[in-house]
């Protein structure tokens, strides 16, 4: 049987019926189904009997429904089609995301293959729509979320939400009026079980009160957990029996993060070379030289980082950064180490090929670090300015601030375990105008090493995962690090 719209509409329902059943039910009960589609009950029954005879369905009289497998993989492609569809009215037809889904409804029937691979590819192989909704790939196969509800994630934690179930419009507006929209940064502070309600504290500090209806429709990732859960491996380690005694020595790897800089300018007469290459999902990388030579102190450090990055079938030299840091304090007692950093950024990248951004510009980070016993704590914010980047037909002056955080638990001497969490309010040029998008980063690794005479060799893995626009992507991250004397200090 060729699938007609009716046909798809019945799977995709029973599609979402199923997803939605109790663990331990197999079967979507027929008035639901009915319920859901809009039909009566003896219509729902005759065309899923049509569809069991077709080999799409499974069909028990008087107790229910569910898809075989090839019923599945169709109503999965179907789904592919309505969620590229929305996100391509997003992004490229202006379309607001609370009036998409009813448009979609009508074009999934009608696009072919080939219109939806080539919106797939325009796109950079989404992996969510605009509502969070995850895209199954040309073979049906879905990505599967690790995600929470407002109703079960930790209370004053904070996540950040990937997800609207909902389609209603006019509860997607309040969505996005209350800035919970996918992307967002949010703590749920309180659940109140007596009036069926939740306070979530947003953007700003803004806080709400939403029925546990509403809140059930939210989910989250928490991006907290596995550092969480780092930290309590190392304090469980400090407190085991044979652990090394002088947890307070200092780190025999230091100034060799990735993500998250650390606040310790190099020692004199000594200088850095560090290499690193990201590789993502979508073929994309970027792959960076960094030289640091101190001042004629440690008090002062001159860099210099050059990338040099493939994207979008384009590939060359980016914006290279020169770097001035000041190592303002050193740790003292409870005052940890603070180094502020300065960034010229030259305009050395072909903005036109997407290499660059047209500018020069500046960047400020203020990081600190502070040691705890085999816990190394470090925590940066700071801000990226573009006075005159290239956008959408103009310059436009782009300010984004950061933030961000890391844990390293000391494993063995130079064996070190990581967990680096960056977030950013990237400020974009679309259509005429700027928007702010929130980027998070959330990054486990490892570094390890060892020492030549006056010279130390590291490596390190990590796997960066960011979310962003209700979009995840993950990446290979390589880092390696040369540091040796360049002269001999008496």
């Amino acid at each position: 049987m060729l699938p007609s719209s009716t046909v798809e509409n019945y799977l995709k329902a029973i599609y979402h019926g199923v997803a939605g059943l109790n663990p331990g039910q197999r079967l979507l009960p027929m008035g639901q189904l009915a319920a859901a589609l809009g039909v009566a009950p003896g219509t729902a029954t005759t065309m899923v009997k049509t569809l069991a005879e077709s080999g799409l369905v499974e069909y028990e009289p008087y107790t229910g429904v569910t898809l075989t497998g090839a019923g599945e993989k169709l109503a999965a492609l179907v789904l592919r089609r309505h969620r590229l569809i929305e996100l391509f009215l997003v992004q490229v037809m202006g379309f607001s995301w609370d009036e998409v889904h009813d448009e979609a409804e009508q074009l999934e029937h009608v696009v072919s293959d080939r219109l939806i691979e080539r919106i797939d590819e325009m796109l950079g192989r989404p992996e969510t729509d605009p509502h969070g909704d995850p895209i199954p790939d040309s073979e049906g196969a879905v990505k599967p979320q690790n995600v929470q509800s407002l109703m079960t994630c930790p209370l004053n934690t904070p996540v950040t939400v990937t997800r609207v179930v909902d389609q209603d419009r006019l509860f997607l507006r309040f969505i996005e009026s209350h800035n919970l929209k996918p992307g967002e940064s949010i703590e749920v502070e309180a659940r109140d079980a007596a009036s069926d309600s939740v306070r979530v504290k947003g953007k700003d500090d803004q806080r709400i009160t939403i029925g546990t209806r509403a809140a059930s429709k939210l989910l989250v990732q928490v991006s907290t957990v596995i550092l969480i859960v780092l930290a309590s491996a190392a304090a469980g380690a400090q407190s085991a029996p044979g652990a090394a005694p002088d947890r307070s020595r200092p780190f025999e790897i230091a100034d060799n993060s990735f993500l998250v800089e650390e606040a310790f300018n190099q020692e004199p007469g000594v200088f850095q070379h560090i290499f690193n290459l990201q590789w993502t999902a979508r073929r994309e990388w970027e792959a960076t030289f960094t030289q640091e030579w101190p001042v004629f102190s440690q008090t002062h450090q001159f860099s210099y980082t050059i990338p040099y990055l493939a994207a979008a079938g384009e590939s060359g030299l980016g914006d290279v950064l020169l770097n001035y840091r000041w190592q303002a304090s050193t740790e003292a007692g409870w005052l940890p180490a603070f180094s502020p950093r300065v960034s010229l950024i030259l305009p050395s990248g072909n903005a036109e090929q997407g290499l660059g951004d047209g500018s020069a510009g500046w960047q400020v980070n203020l990081p600190f670090s502070k040691q705890a016993g085999d816990l190394y704590f470090h925590w940066n914010a700071g801000f990226t300015h573009l006075p005159s980047a290239d956008g959408d037909g103009g310059s436009y002056s782009l300010v984004t601030p950061h933030a961000a955080v890391s844990g390293i638990w000391r494993m063995r001497p130079m064996v070190h375990l990581m967990l680096e969490h960056v977030i950013e309010w990237e400020e974009l040029a679309e259509a005429g105008a700027t928007r702010r998008r929130t980027v998070a980063i959330v990054s486990p690794g490892i570094r390890w090493g060892w020492n030549t005479g006056d010279a130390q060799t590291i490596f390190g893995l990590a796997v960066p995962i960011q979310r962003s626009s209700g979009d995840t992507t993950t990446a290979v991250f390589g880092y390696f690090s040369y540091e040796l004397p360049f002269l001999k200090l008496p």
